[in-house]
Protein backbone atom coordinates (compact mmCIF):
# COMPACT_ATOMS: atom_id res chain seq x y z
CA UNK A 1 0.00 0.00 0.00
CA UNK A 2 2.79 2.38 0.96
CA UNK A 3 4.74 1.41 -2.16
CA UNK A 4 1.73 2.19 -4.39
CA UNK A 5 1.28 5.53 -2.66
CA UNK A 6 4.95 6.41 -3.24
CA UNK A 7 4.68 5.45 -6.92
CA UNK A 8 1.59 7.64 -7.27
CA UNK A 9 3.41 10.61 -5.74
CA UNK A 10 6.35 10.08 -8.13
CA UNK A 11 4.01 10.03 -11.14
CA UNK A 12 2.27 13.21 -10.01
CA UNK A 13 5.60 14.98 -9.49
CA UNK A 14 6.83 13.89 -12.93
CA UNK A 15 3.67 15.14 -14.61
CA UNK A 16 3.91 18.43 -12.74
CA UNK A 17 7.50 18.92 -13.84
CA UNK A 18 6.68 18.18 -17.47
CA UNK A 19 3.64 20.43 -17.57
CA UNK A 20 5.48 23.14 -15.65
CA UNK A 21 8.33 23.18 -18.15
CA UNK A 22 6.96 26.30 -19.77
CA UNK A 23 3.36 26.73 -18.71
CA UNK A 24 3.57 26.88 -14.91
CA UNK A 25 2.46 30.17 -13.44
CA UNK A 26 2.08 30.98 -9.75
CA UNK A 27 -0.10 34.04 -10.42
CA UNK A 28 -3.07 32.18 -11.82
CA UNK A 29 -2.71 32.91 -15.51
CA UNK A 30 -2.42 30.31 -18.26
CA UNK A 31 1.02 31.53 -19.40
CA UNK A 32 -0.30 32.07 -22.91
CA UNK A 33 -2.09 35.37 -22.32
CA UNK A 34 -4.85 34.51 -24.74
CA UNK A 35 -7.48 37.20 -25.40
CA UNK A 36 -11.10 36.25 -24.66
CA UNK A 37 -13.22 34.74 -27.42
CA UNK A 38 -13.95 37.25 -30.14
CA UNK A 39 -11.09 39.55 -29.13
CA UNK A 40 -7.82 40.36 -30.93
CA UNK A 41 -4.70 42.03 -29.61
CA UNK A 42 -3.71 45.07 -31.67
CA UNK A 43 0.09 45.42 -31.62
CA UNK A 44 2.11 48.14 -33.38
CA UNK A 45 5.83 48.49 -34.08
CA UNK A 46 8.57 48.34 -34.72
CA UNK A 47 10.72 51.18 -33.40
CA UNK A 48 10.40 54.14 -31.03
CA UNK A 49 9.51 56.94 -33.47
CA UNK A 50 7.09 54.81 -35.50
CA UNK A 51 5.21 53.72 -32.38
CA UNK A 52 4.98 57.22 -30.89
CA UNK A 53 3.86 58.69 -34.21
CA UNK A 54 1.18 56.02 -34.61
CA UNK A 55 -0.26 56.85 -31.19
CA UNK A 56 -0.23 60.58 -31.95
CA UNK A 57 -1.68 60.32 -35.46
CA UNK A 58 -4.23 57.54 -34.92
CA UNK A 59 -5.50 58.73 -31.56
CA UNK A 60 -5.27 55.47 -29.62
CA UNK A 61 -2.68 53.37 -27.83
CA UNK A 62 -2.59 49.78 -29.10
CA UNK A 63 -2.77 46.80 -26.79
CA UNK A 64 0.83 45.90 -27.53
CA UNK A 65 4.19 47.29 -28.57
CA UNK A 66 6.53 45.39 -30.92
CA UNK A 67 10.28 45.68 -30.28
CA UNK A 68 13.55 43.82 -30.94
CA UNK A 69 16.79 42.82 -29.28
CA UNK A 70 19.41 40.13 -29.86
CA UNK A 71 21.05 37.28 -28.02
CA UNK A 72 24.41 38.57 -29.26
CA UNK A 73 24.24 42.03 -27.67
CA UNK A 74 21.02 42.40 -25.63
CA UNK A 75 20.95 45.89 -27.08
CA UNK A 76 18.22 48.51 -26.92
CA UNK A 77 16.90 47.47 -23.52
CA UNK A 78 17.81 50.24 -21.10
CA UNK A 79 19.34 52.60 -23.64
CA UNK A 80 18.13 53.37 -27.15
CA UNK A 81 19.99 51.62 -29.94
CA UNK A 82 19.59 52.13 -33.70
CA UNK A 83 21.13 49.64 -36.12
CA UNK A 84 19.70 51.46 -39.13
CA UNK A 85 16.18 50.14 -38.77
CA UNK A 86 14.92 52.67 -36.22
CA UNK A 87 15.67 53.13 -32.52
CA UNK A 88 14.89 50.23 -30.20
CA UNK A 89 14.35 51.15 -26.56
CA UNK A 90 12.45 48.48 -24.69
CA UNK A 91 12.37 50.12 -21.27
CA UNK A 92 11.15 53.39 -22.78
CA UNK A 93 8.14 51.55 -24.24
CA UNK A 94 7.36 49.96 -20.88
CA UNK A 95 7.54 53.32 -19.12
CA UNK A 96 5.70 55.24 -21.84
CA UNK A 97 2.86 52.75 -22.29
CA UNK A 98 2.19 51.09 -18.91
CA UNK A 99 -1.02 49.29 -19.89
CA UNK A 100 0.32 47.45 -22.91
CA UNK A 101 1.82 44.04 -23.53
CA UNK A 102 5.24 43.68 -25.16
CA UNK A 103 5.90 41.63 -28.29
CA UNK A 104 9.64 40.99 -28.57
CA UNK A 105 11.61 39.63 -31.50
CA UNK A 106 14.77 37.86 -30.30
CA UNK A 107 17.47 37.75 -32.99
CA UNK A 108 20.00 34.92 -32.90
CA UNK A 109 21.21 34.37 -36.47
CA UNK A 110 24.61 32.64 -36.85
CA UNK A 111 25.15 32.01 -33.13
CA UNK A 112 23.13 28.87 -32.37
CA UNK A 113 26.18 26.82 -31.36
CA UNK A 114 27.49 29.67 -29.23
CA UNK A 115 24.15 29.88 -27.42
CA UNK A 116 24.31 26.18 -26.62
CA UNK A 117 27.88 26.58 -25.38
CA UNK A 118 26.84 29.27 -22.92
CA UNK A 119 28.65 32.14 -24.66
CA UNK A 120 25.64 34.45 -24.35
CA UNK A 121 24.35 33.41 -20.94
CA UNK A 122 25.03 36.87 -19.48
CA UNK A 123 22.96 38.53 -22.22
CA UNK A 124 20.16 36.03 -21.75
CA UNK A 125 20.22 36.81 -18.04
CA UNK A 126 19.87 40.51 -18.84
CA UNK A 127 17.00 39.91 -21.25
CA UNK A 128 15.28 37.54 -18.84
CA UNK A 129 15.53 39.99 -15.96
CA UNK A 130 14.05 42.73 -18.11
CA UNK A 131 11.14 40.50 -19.10
CA UNK A 132 10.45 39.63 -15.47
CA UNK A 133 10.71 43.24 -14.29
CA UNK A 134 8.48 44.54 -17.09
CA UNK A 135 5.57 43.26 -14.99
CA UNK A 136 3.31 42.57 -17.96
CA UNK A 137 2.69 39.84 -20.54
CA UNK A 138 5.64 39.50 -22.92
CA UNK A 139 5.24 37.53 -26.15
CA UNK A 140 8.75 36.36 -27.06
CA UNK A 141 9.59 35.31 -30.62
CA UNK A 142 12.73 33.21 -30.17
CA UNK A 143 14.64 33.23 -33.46
CA UNK A 144 11.77 34.84 -35.37
CA UNK A 145 11.18 33.74 -38.98
CA UNK A 146 13.08 30.55 -38.24
CA UNK A 147 12.30 29.13 -41.70
CA UNK A 148 13.24 32.27 -43.64
CA UNK A 149 16.11 31.68 -46.09
CA UNK A 150 17.68 34.95 -44.90
CA UNK A 151 18.18 33.39 -41.45
CA UNK A 152 19.50 29.98 -42.59
CA UNK A 153 18.78 28.28 -39.28
CA UNK A 154 19.73 24.63 -39.06
CA UNK A 155 16.49 23.01 -37.78
CA UNK A 156 18.10 20.80 -35.14
CA UNK A 157 20.32 23.54 -33.76
CA UNK A 158 17.40 25.99 -33.81
CA UNK A 159 15.25 23.65 -31.73
CA UNK A 160 18.09 23.05 -29.27
CA UNK A 161 18.77 26.80 -28.92
CA UNK A 162 15.06 27.52 -28.49
CA UNK A 163 14.91 24.89 -25.72
CA UNK A 164 18.06 26.30 -24.13
CA UNK A 165 16.61 29.81 -23.91
CA UNK A 166 13.16 28.73 -22.73
CA UNK A 167 14.67 26.41 -20.11
CA UNK A 168 16.95 29.16 -18.85
CA UNK A 169 14.04 31.57 -18.48
CA UNK A 170 12.02 28.88 -16.76
CA UNK A 171 14.87 28.35 -14.31
CA UNK A 172 14.80 32.11 -13.64
CA UNK A 173 11.11 31.77 -12.66
CA UNK A 174 9.99 34.11 -15.42
CA UNK A 175 6.23 33.62 -15.44
CA UNK A 176 5.12 36.54 -17.59
CA UNK A 177 6.43 35.24 -20.91
CA UNK A 178 4.58 33.47 -23.73
CA UNK A 179 6.71 31.76 -26.38
CA UNK A 180 5.87 32.45 -30.03
CA UNK A 181 7.05 30.04 -32.73
CA UNK A 182 7.22 32.53 -35.59
CA UNK A 183 7.30 31.27 -39.18
CA UNK A 184 8.25 33.26 -42.27
CA UNK A 185 5.26 31.44 -43.81
CA UNK A 186 6.72 31.20 -47.28
CA UNK A 187 8.24 28.48 -49.44
CA UNK A 188 10.94 26.29 -47.89
CA UNK A 189 12.53 23.06 -49.09
CA UNK A 190 12.78 21.79 -45.53
CA UNK A 191 9.55 20.57 -43.86
CA UNK A 192 8.51 23.34 -41.49
CA UNK A 193 7.89 20.93 -38.62
CA UNK A 194 11.61 20.12 -38.56
CA UNK A 195 11.96 23.43 -36.69
CA UNK A 196 9.13 22.71 -34.23
CA UNK A 197 10.33 22.81 -30.60
CA UNK A 198 7.45 20.69 -29.29
CA UNK A 199 4.01 21.47 -27.93
CA UNK A 200 5.28 22.06 -24.40
CA UNK A 201 7.59 24.83 -25.65
CA UNK A 202 5.15 26.70 -27.88
CA UNK A 203 2.40 28.98 -26.57
CA UNK A 204 1.54 30.76 -29.84
CA UNK A 205 2.15 30.14 -33.53
CA UNK A 206 3.21 33.26 -35.42
CA UNK A 207 3.45 34.22 -39.09
CA UNK A 208 4.78 37.10 -41.17
CA UNK A 209 2.15 38.67 -43.42
CA UNK A 210 3.98 40.67 -46.08
CA UNK A 211 2.16 39.54 -49.20
CA UNK A 212 -0.91 37.50 -50.07
CA UNK A 213 0.99 34.29 -50.75
CA UNK A 214 -1.80 32.30 -49.16
CA UNK A 215 -0.30 28.85 -49.63
CA UNK A 216 2.39 29.45 -47.03
CA UNK A 217 0.16 31.51 -44.73
CA UNK A 218 -2.63 28.96 -44.77
CA UNK A 219 -0.28 26.05 -44.18
CA UNK A 220 1.04 27.61 -40.96
CA UNK A 221 -2.48 28.63 -39.89
CA UNK A 222 -3.45 24.98 -40.32
CA UNK A 223 -0.59 23.91 -38.05
CA UNK A 224 -1.86 26.31 -35.39
CA UNK A 225 -5.32 24.76 -35.60
CA UNK A 226 -3.99 21.20 -35.49
CA UNK A 227 -1.79 22.02 -32.51
CA UNK A 228 -4.57 23.98 -30.82
CA UNK A 229 -2.33 27.04 -30.53
CA UNK A 230 -3.52 30.64 -30.97
CA UNK A 231 -2.38 32.30 -34.20
CA UNK A 232 -0.50 35.59 -34.18
CA UNK A 233 0.39 37.73 -37.18
CA UNK A 234 3.77 38.55 -35.67
CA UNK A 235 4.88 40.95 -38.41
CA UNK A 236 2.69 42.63 -41.02
CA UNK A 237 3.41 45.30 -43.61
CA UNK A 238 2.23 45.89 -47.22
CA UNK A 239 5.60 45.00 -48.71
CA UNK A 240 6.07 46.24 -52.28
CA UNK A 241 2.63 47.89 -52.20
CA UNK A 242 2.75 50.65 -49.61
CA UNK A 243 0.01 53.20 -49.05
CA UNK A 244 0.62 55.75 -51.82
CA UNK A 245 -2.03 54.37 -54.20
CA UNK A 246 -4.97 53.78 -51.88
CA UNK A 247 -7.30 51.81 -54.17
CA UNK A 248 -4.49 49.50 -55.20
CA UNK A 249 -3.31 49.08 -51.60
CA UNK A 250 -6.79 48.33 -50.29
CA UNK A 251 -7.49 45.75 -52.96
CA UNK A 252 -4.10 44.08 -52.99
CA UNK A 253 -3.22 44.09 -49.30
CA UNK A 254 -5.46 45.62 -46.64
CA UNK A 255 -8.78 43.95 -47.50
CA UNK A 256 -7.18 40.49 -47.94
CA UNK A 257 -5.32 41.08 -44.66
CA UNK A 258 -8.52 41.84 -42.77
CA UNK A 259 -10.21 38.84 -44.36
CA UNK A 260 -7.35 36.53 -43.38
CA UNK A 261 -7.66 37.70 -39.77
CA UNK A 262 -11.36 36.84 -39.72
CA UNK A 263 -11.19 33.54 -41.57
CA UNK A 264 -8.30 32.17 -39.52
CA UNK A 265 -9.40 33.37 -36.08
CA UNK A 266 -6.20 35.37 -35.63
CA UNK A 267 -5.81 36.36 -31.98
CA UNK A 268 -3.12 39.04 -32.33
CA UNK A 269 -1.94 41.25 -35.18
CA UNK A 270 1.37 43.13 -35.19
CA UNK A 271 1.47 45.94 -37.74
CA UNK A 272 4.72 47.65 -38.73
CA UNK A 273 3.72 51.28 -39.23
CA UNK A 274 6.78 52.88 -40.81
CA UNK A 275 8.23 54.44 -43.94
CA UNK A 276 10.71 51.75 -44.90
CA UNK A 277 12.40 54.03 -47.42
CA UNK A 278 13.37 56.44 -44.62
CA UNK A 279 15.34 53.72 -42.82
CA UNK A 280 18.96 53.14 -43.80
CA UNK A 281 18.71 49.37 -43.35
CA UNK A 282 15.74 49.02 -45.71
CA UNK A 283 16.13 51.92 -48.13
CA UNK A 284 15.91 50.92 -51.80
CA UNK A 285 14.73 47.37 -51.11
CA UNK A 286 11.15 47.89 -52.23
CA UNK A 287 9.35 47.76 -48.88
CA UNK A 288 7.82 51.23 -49.42
CA UNK A 289 5.79 53.34 -46.99
CA UNK A 290 3.45 51.43 -44.66
CA UNK A 291 2.34 54.33 -42.44
CA UNK A 292 -1.44 54.16 -42.42
CA UNK A 293 -1.64 57.84 -41.54
CA UNK A 294 0.29 58.78 -44.71
CA UNK A 295 -2.81 58.29 -46.88
CA UNK A 296 -6.19 59.62 -45.65
CA UNK A 297 -8.14 56.84 -47.40
CA UNK A 298 -5.96 54.11 -45.87
CA UNK A 299 -6.10 55.82 -42.48
CA UNK A 300 -9.90 55.95 -42.60
CA UNK A 301 -10.19 52.28 -43.56
CA UNK A 302 -7.65 51.24 -40.93
CA UNK A 303 -9.54 53.08 -38.22
CA UNK A 304 -12.83 51.59 -39.38
CA UNK A 305 -11.31 48.16 -38.84
CA UNK A 306 -9.31 48.54 -35.63
CA UNK A 307 -11.98 50.60 -33.89
CA UNK A 308 -14.24 47.55 -33.97
CA UNK A 309 -15.00 46.24 -30.51
CA UNK A 310 -13.08 43.03 -31.15
CA UNK A 311 -9.69 44.78 -31.27
CA UNK A 312 -8.13 45.19 -27.84
CA UNK A 313 -6.17 48.34 -27.07
CA UNK A 314 -4.33 49.73 -24.06
CA UNK A 315 -6.55 49.61 -21.02
CA UNK A 316 -6.35 49.31 -17.25
CA UNK A 317 -8.36 46.10 -17.70
CA UNK A 318 -6.19 44.57 -20.43
CA UNK A 319 -3.91 42.45 -18.25
CA UNK A 320 -6.85 40.97 -16.38
CA UNK A 321 -8.55 40.09 -19.68
CA UNK A 322 -5.40 38.18 -20.62
CA UNK A 323 -5.30 36.33 -17.31
CA UNK A 324 -2.30 38.23 -15.99
CA UNK A 325 -2.23 39.71 -12.51
CA UNK A 326 0.23 42.56 -12.14
CA UNK A 327 2.45 42.45 -9.09
CA UNK A 328 2.07 46.20 -8.82
CA UNK A 329 -1.60 47.12 -8.65
CA UNK A 330 -0.79 50.75 -9.51
CA UNK A 331 0.59 49.62 -12.88
CA UNK A 332 -2.83 48.34 -13.82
Amino acid sequence: MNLLFIKLIVVIVCITVLVGKVFSDPIKNDARFLPPDGKILLVVGQYKEAIDTYVEELGHIPAGIMVYTSVQHAEGIYEAFDHGGGAQHLQYEVDQYPNTVMQVGLYMVDVLKEILNGVYDENLQKIGNWIKNSNRPVYLRIGYEFDGPHNHYDPQLYVEAYHYIADKFQAMNINNVAYVWHSYANYTKIPIMDWYPGDEYVDWVGISYFSNMLEGLNSVAKIARLKNKPLMIAEATPCGIGVTHDKHALKRWYEPFFKFIEVNNVKAISYINCDWEALEMWKGQGWKDSRVQANPVIKKRWLEEVQKEKYLKSSSKLFKLLGFESKNKKAE
